[in-house]
């Protein structure tokens, strides 16, 4: 119908006299309303989908859509998961789709399976550079292909090249990890979304460590631990997950319970029960935690389980700290330090601010303290720690009352300033240092020297805030700092949390902590951190032969304190080889980033490791081939990078909007507005077009004003002629 448009005449009324021409102005405008109408009138994905430009540069295609199942088999003090993820091509192209996503930090990932259909294909592991060469060879043939890499212990990327149209595609990892414990509570983390990381930009001068083979830059990969975010002001949560655990705890359960999701329970035995969400399934938007705790009478006292594998025999320790007096409590000297940037808005603010006022409740007059707040700044309460009389905790309260989350996370500086101690030699007080946060951060190794380099007679507790904090740093740097690590996900676990936490840093069971086995072997971690009231402390050791003793030694208060355990006591178990490996190759990375072995030999060591026990590392990835081509000869190969949800409870204008204002800071992740798309690195992908279409509209104007030019010549020319 449109092309009559140019040889239409309006006529007047009866007896006005000739028909008249068009206006050619008259058409400009008309191709203009038809171009808005046009696009208007376009098909709009569905709601909160993901969508980017198809191969024909015009119409825009729906991206690939993620969905996980975790499937948890807990076995006394390890655990093995097995993820398997779901990508949905719900387009007629062909796609290539990336995800980044998060894992426990302890996790030993040892396997990998690609599922296209009823076919299987088995993943190799391979030293980095090497896989990737893989991979990006089976995506250009046109073979289906999946590759997992690691950008840091607790963050991983998935490539899966050549998913075919309204194809789904599978890919399986599994890894092995072991049970946290505190007090008499077992507990079992999966953290479901990468929360967005503020990267410090690199400074006008170059501060770094000569160690530090960064250069200037403290992030050198921060655009492989970005992804986009949806606003979900503006789009509904992606990435559904589902959850089951079967718990084998090895002795009569009592109290099981989340406080991150609700749940289903099944009892399966006095000691087994299969746990899943009571929702089916939920956004990946905050960390799924499980806890879980004995009959009361019945807590076992010993935990030594061991494994043999190739000849080697691996062993997996748990050790108890006796019971204190708490009548050796010595004076303390406490750092609080309380993150308040703009991650930290709302609920996790709140929780922050409620764990430190705890804390400043339980001072004696004996404590001295001082408190350090930060963001993109800091500010200290007192230069140095003050005693804890009334008027000096009221001047802490007003202090932290009056916070409020913004800003970036500069961490570093905050840091420091905890560590600088003017009293390294007093001996007659613990020095003890609390830190907040939410370690939204992606400058870990930073953080982790400066621990190292500073840490001196201090001992260092990192408190996890939020629904989904960065365990790697936490934990890390509490282990650095031979401190502990507590998470409290909401507002109600504050008050049980804080009150277990600061209980025992103020009667630390044993301090000077050292294992040794009587016929030799291989212990990690290596130092051991201090043991605290309720507080076990987990270690792993490689021993070639498997009777004897192991024997830890430390101090209670002045006095020396020492006990024996049978290795012959030990239960059997599984995944122990692992969980000592992927031990050993955590502190490999620590002695690397602390100057203690020189990189290419820490490098070796975790690289030997990763090959031998067949794990994921910084320096080892897994990738998985189909060996026939499916991708047609000449059709074109869409890239997506798959957005995630923001962190439940964080505020996306705070973490976002005012970041966005600040040129000089650098943002945590690319925004992505509802019904947009970022470019994969390894493939330039346009945004789509609000205007798709529009060029056809543009065009169609252009000849209707040419054709309006052309026929208002004409009737010049008949009049002339007339």
């Amino acid at each position: 119908m449109l092309p009559s448009l140019v040889t239409t005449r309006f006529r007047l009324p009866e007896g006005a006299g000739i028909a008249r021409p068009v206006s050619p102005l008259f058409l400009a405008l008309l191709a203009l309303l038809i171009s808005i109408c046009s696009a208007s009138a376009l098909p709009a994905p569905s709601s909160g989908s993901l969508v980017l430009r198809g191969p024909d540069a015009a119409s825009p295609v729906e991206a690939p859509r993620l969905s996980t199942d975790f499937s948890v088999t807990v076995s006394g003090p390890t655990a093995r998961t097995v993820v398997t993820q779901a990508f949905r091509n719900t387009t007629g192209s062909w796609v290539e789709g990336t995800y980044l996503y998060p894992l426990p930090e302890d996790s030993a990932v040892d396997t990998m399976k690609l599922v296209i259909g009823d076919k299987v294909i088995v993943a190799e592991i391979r030293e980095r550079a090497a896989a990737k060469r893989i991979y990006e060879a089976a995506k250009a043939a046109g073979q289906s292909a999946a590759l997992t890499e690691q950008e840091r212990p607790n963050v991983f990327t998935n490539s899966v090249a050549n998913i075919g149209p309204g194809e789904t595609v599978l890919v399986q990892i599994e890894y092995q990890q072991t049970v946290a414990i505190s007090g008499g509570t077992r507990s079992l983390r999966l953290p479901l979304v990468v929360a967005p990381r503020y990267n410090p930009a690199p400074p006008a001068v170059d501060l770094v460590s000569a160690r530090d083979e960064t250069g200037s830059d403290p992030v050198p990969d921060r655009d492989r631990i970005t992804a986009p975010v949806l606003d979900p002001s503006l789009a509904a949560p992606v990435n559904p997950v589902g959850i089951t655990v079967r718990l084998q705890a090895g002795f009569p359960l009592g109290t099981l319970r989340s406080a991150t999701h609700p749940l289903h329970v099944d009892e399966t035995g006095p000691d087994s029960r299969r746990v899943t969400l009571a929702d089916g399934v939920v956004p990946a938007d905050r960390d799924f935690e499980l806890t879980w705790e004995p009959v009361p009478s019945m807590e076992p006292r010993l935990g030594l389980f061991r494994e043999t594998v190739a000849g080697r025999t691996y062993l997996l320790a748990t050790v108890t700290p006796p019971d204190a007096n708490a009548a050796q409590r010595q004076p303390r000297d406490v750092v609080f330090v309380i993150d308040n940037s703009g991650s930290m808005s709302g609920a996790s603010m709140r929780q922050a601010k409620a764990g430190l006022l705890a804390g400043l409740a339980r001072l004696t007059p004996s404590d001295r303290f001082t408190v350090i707040r930060f963001d993109d700044s800091m500010s200290q309460l007192f230069p140095e720690p003050v005693p804890a009389n009334p008027e000096n905790l009221r001047a802490a309260e007003s202090f932290v009352a009056g916070l409020e989350a913004s800003g970036g996370t500069e961490m570093l500086a905050p840091l420091r300033a905890a560590l600088a101690d003017n009293h390294p030699e007093d001996r007659s007080r613990v020095r003890q240092i609390v830190f907040l946060t939410d370690g939204a951060i992606g400058d870990e190794n930073r953080i982790f020297a400066a621990i190292h380099d500073g840490l001196g007679r201090s001992r260092l507790f990192m408190v996890g805030i939020g629904s989904a904090p960065n365990g790697h740093l936490m934990r890390h740097a509490a282990e650095i700092g031979r401190g502990s690590y507590t998470a409290i996900h909401t507002v109600d676990q504050v008050a049980e949390r804080t009150r277990s936490l600061y209980a025992k840093l103020e009667n630390p069971a044993v301090t000077d902590l050292a294992a040794t086995l009587s016929n030799g072997g291989d212990i990690t971690p290596n130092p051991l951190p201090d043991l605290y009231r309720g507080e076990p402390v987990v270690l792993a050791a490689e021993i070639a032969d498997p009777t004897g003793t192991l024997t830890l030694t430390g101090r209670m208060g002045e006095a020396p304190w020492r006990t024996s355990v049978s290795l012959a006591d030990a239960a059997e178990g599984t995944g122990i080889s692992k969980v000592w490996a992927r031990s050993k190759i955590s502190e490999a990375e620590t002695a690397r980033v602390t100057g203690r072995v020189m990189p290419n030999q820490a490098d070796a060591t975790i690289l030997q490791l990763a090959l031998a026990h067949k794990l994921m590392t910084r320096l080892t990835s897994l990738v998985a081939v189909d060996a026939t081509p499916r991708r047609p000869t000449g059709a074109p190969l869409v890239a997506t990078e798959l957005p995630l949800n923001l962190p439940a409870g964080w505020d996306f204008a705070k973490v976002f909007g005012e970041r966005a204002a600040q040129p000089p800071r650098e943002r945590r992740a690319a925004l992505i507005p509802a019904q947009a798309t970022v470019p994969a690195p390894a493939q330039a992908v346009p945004l789509p077009q609000t205007g798709a279409g529009t060029r056809a509209q543009i065009l169609l104007g252009l000849v209707l004003l040419l054709g309006g030019l052309l026929t208002l010549r004409r009737v010049r020319s008949v009049r002339c002629a007339a």
